[in-house]
């Protein structure tokens, strides 16, 4: 085979027009097309031009190695003999360089073409091969184009339909039935069969097209929709049709805080709500992807609010202080995180646990409504974090945090008491009353298992690179980290939490302000009644705990203001805007506004005395069992005795769910009472004298508060501590108690934390 020539005379086609080459100058070429125009182009220019072709050369290609390789053995060998003797007719010579003289039927010398394509087709036509001049002159042109891949029997190189030769009309109607069943609940093949049946009836008539056979129905509906997802079970199909258009970029972080995964997903254990009301419990955590470290997680009862998810936005810039009663070795100080550098920039740190402290850049969220909500956002935006959605129903848009919502079950859920399984073929009996943890208690558990054994268990996407072989922990991969990217403090300001709770646009009046059939005065908005804000609405901006109505906080022209409920009085136990809707659909109003919001704020009262008491129907017990469990997380805290300036805010939770700070402790209490434990005589029935309600002096609920102190600032009195009330249960055992599971003395205290946690350990649920 020749190389085409490029000479004065040449035709060539180039930039869609046919030029001929006139004369060649070093490296350029000077053409002239069929309109007498001229032009003079750079050789290496001409060649590389896509649309770049000699007219009448013969096109030039690499023969498909890797398709000859898949043809059949007999096939290969078929295309091999013909290519020996298209050359020998071509060049008298089977293989080319070969050193003796041609046979003298193929001698180019001595006869013309068409005598040697004659002579090879009467040659192959004795061999057992017909075959004619015209044949060879066929596949001698076939080569010339394709090379050897031109002189493969088309037959066998054919591809193959996946539905062979199934009537394209049944096709259709098959992908129409997969089509329409895409987002329908999972049904079986023979489901998918009748209604085939039934498309090609409505579409043919009836017995003009057959459907196939059971065996040949089942192959064509495999062949057609294993590739595109549209078979499996609806969240398969539902996952495979929300993702988007491939290729995919995976999901890199360099620095902590780079991408923060936040994901919610019920809890595999039962919890106590209150007055031995057991519910389930909803988790939301914080993971950050460069150092796989949990920054925040929290619980509350089922039901996500906004609250919740930007809650976490405060802890993961707040140190997680050390707990009463937690290992030394869970410290900050006692970590591999370079505590006396950290300290010297932010002291928060002193006394913090070891878990890292990160502020996020960018929060990979899901398309739920909290995540999404202009709250959620709107506090991301306060704080300098970029929310980036992932596509609907995509779970693997955001693997990491779903990965670690396993884990958790498999290494802290299965081990509590009241585990439920993951579904309920996995589920035990009479798991209910197994569950003996509250909702504050099985928190404190979370935390110290998050700090005793995820912080410090290596995991084997963390390399470090001076060390691809050692798998890092998260903590040892947050201090490899930090020394490169820095670490800024970013403590949080009163002001700061109150902005991350949910906003609402409203109006001063003369009554106050009406927020969901409740009313809000005080004072503080006299100057500003009948006002419009400077806001473009006009509307005053109105910031609310849905886990505590009691107040609302105003932002006025010299800052925030909290104003409280005018029934607050009323209601002397704790609730939630979920237990008020409860009332609010089941008292019919009578009369105006103001006395049916009386009559609401009294309804209230008697039904969270009534299931106190244990009395009621069982709806309303699990309502004030979930008020009482949400708004025990949502009291505010004692702030730590002599703090310096930068940890004033942090010290209150403002009601934010999950923000513990450690009440103040005199020395006794922190050392005595912790290490004493309980003894069997502590049973909540015959609680010692300095405990309320069954609990000692240092386990006391978080809600409902004894004369919970007002918050710096705060206009509204402190609240009473309500009479009839009782926790659910009594508290874990603390160390050294019998049958309290005894700690190991291990380094990282993992074996402790889960003997701690575990149904031997655990207490008996009061009835």
């Amino acid at each position: 085979m020749t190389c085409t020539v490029l000479e004065p005379g040449t035709q060539l086609r180039f930039a869609q027009r046919t030029w001929t080459v006139v004369m060649l100058e070093g490296p350029r070429a000077r053409l002239v097309d069929a309109d007498a125009s001229v032009a003079t182009v750079l050789v290496n220019y001409l060649f590389a031009a896509p649309d770049f072709e000699v007219v009448g050369a013969p096109r030039r290609g690499v023969a498909p190695c890797g398709l000859l390789e898949e043809l059949p053995e007999p096939v290969r060998e078929r295309a091999y003999a013909w290519e020996r003797h298209v050359r020998e007719v071509e060049t008298g010579l089977p293989a080319p360089g070969q050193a003796q003289a041609p046979r003298e039927e193929f001698d180019p010398a001595r006869h013309s073409m068409a005598e040697r394509e004659a002579a090879k087709a009467a040659e192959l036509t004795a061999a057992g091969q017909p075959a004619s001049a015209v044949t060879v002159r066929r596949m001698r042109a076939r080569y010339r184009e394709q090379g050897l891949w031109g002189l493969v029997d088309g037959r066998a190189a054919r591809r193959r339909s996946p539905v062979g030769r199934a009537d394209e009309r049944v096709i259709a109607a098959i992908v129409q039935a997969l089509e329409a069943q895409r987002d329908r609940s999972t049904g079986t093949l023979s489901r998918l069969r009748r209604m085939v049946g039934w498309i090609l009836e409505d579409a043919h008539g009836v017995g003009v097209v057959e459907v196939p056979p059971v065996t040949t129905f089942n192959r064509l509906v495999h062949a057609l929709a294993d590739g595109p997802g549209l078979l499996g079970t609806a969240a398969q199909r539902c996952r495979h049709s929300s993702r988007p258009a491939p290729p995919f970029t995976p999901t890199v972080a360099l620095r902590p805080g780079e991408t923060v995964m936040l994901d919610s997903t019920p809890l595999d254990v039962m919890v106590v709500l209150a007055d031995g009301v057991t519910g389930s419990a909803e988790l939301t955590i914080a993971l950050d992807v460069a150092t796989r470290s949990i920054c925040a997680a929290v619980l509350r009862p089922v039901g996500t609010r906004s609250v919740d998810a930007a809650v976490l936005l405060a802890q993961m810039a707040t140190p997680m202080r050390m707990r009463p009663g937690w290992e030394a070795a869970l410290a900050m100080s006692r970590s591999v995180i370079p505590y006396e550098r950290l300290v010297s920039l932010d002291g928060r740190l002193e006394g913090a646990a070891a878990r890292p402290v990160i502020m996020p850049e960018t929060v990979v969220v899901d398309q739920g409504s909290v995540f999404v909500s202009a709250s959620f956002v709107a506090a991301c935006g306060s704080l300098g974090v970029s929310v980036q959605p992932t596509p609907p129903a995509n779970g693997p848009a955001k693997g990491h945090v779903e990965r670690t919502f396993r884990t958790i079950g498999d290494r802290f859920s299965q081990y509590v008491a009241g585990y439920t399984g993951s579904d309920v073929t996995q589920r035990g009996s009479n798991v209910e009353d197994e569950a003996c943890w509250t909702l504050p208690q099985l928190q404190d558990l979370l935390d110290e298992w998050l700090v005793a054994d995820w912080q410090h268990r290596p995991h084997t996407s963390l390399r470090h690179p001076l060390a691809p072989k050692l798998a890092l922990s998260p903590n040892e991969m947050w201090a490899a980290l930090v020394g490169v990217g820095g670490y800024v403090p970013v403590p949080l300001s009163a002001d700061n939490y109150i902005e991350l709770m949910p906003i609402k646009r409203l109006g001063i009046n003369d009554y106050g302000i009406r927020f969901d059939y409740r009313t809000y005065d005080h004072e503080v908005l006299n100057p500003h009644r009948r006002h419009r804000s400077t806001a473009g609405d006009g509307m005053w901006e109105v910031h609310h705990n849905p886990y505590d109505p009691h107040q609302i906080w105003v932002r006025l022209p010299g800052g925030w203001e909290e104003v409280p409920w005018i029934h607050r009085e009323r209601v002397n136990l704790p609730f939630t805007d979920f237990t008020w809707r409860h009332i609010r659909a089941t008292v019919e109003r009578r009369g105006d506004r103001d006395e049916h919001e009386q009559q609401l704020a009294q309804a209230l009262d008697r039904l969270l005395r009534r299931a106190s008491n244990g009395e009621g129907s069982r709806r309303e017990r699990t309502v004030a069992a979930r008020a009482s469990a949400a708004a025990a997380l949502a009291q505010p805290a004692t702030p730590l005795p002599e703090s310096p300036d930068f940890l004033t805010a942090p010290t209150l939770s403002y009601g934010l769910v999950g923000a513990f700070i450690p009440t103040a402790l005199d020395e006794a209490d922190s050392e005595d009472a912790f290490e004493d434990g309980w003894d069997e005589d502590d049973h909540p029935l015959g609680a010692p004298d300095d405990a309320v309600d069954g609990f000692p002096a240092h386990e006391q609920p978080a809600a409902p508060a004894a004369q919970s102190p007002a918050r710096p600032g705060s206009t509204t009195p402190p609240r009473r501590q309500p009479s009839g009330s009782s926790p659910p249960c009594r508290p874990r055992p603390r160390r050294g108690t019998e049958g309290g599971g005894v700690r190991a003395a291990d380094h990282t205290g993992r074996l402790a934390a889960v003997r701690r946690y575990s149904p031997a350990a655990a207490p008996a649920r009061r009835r």
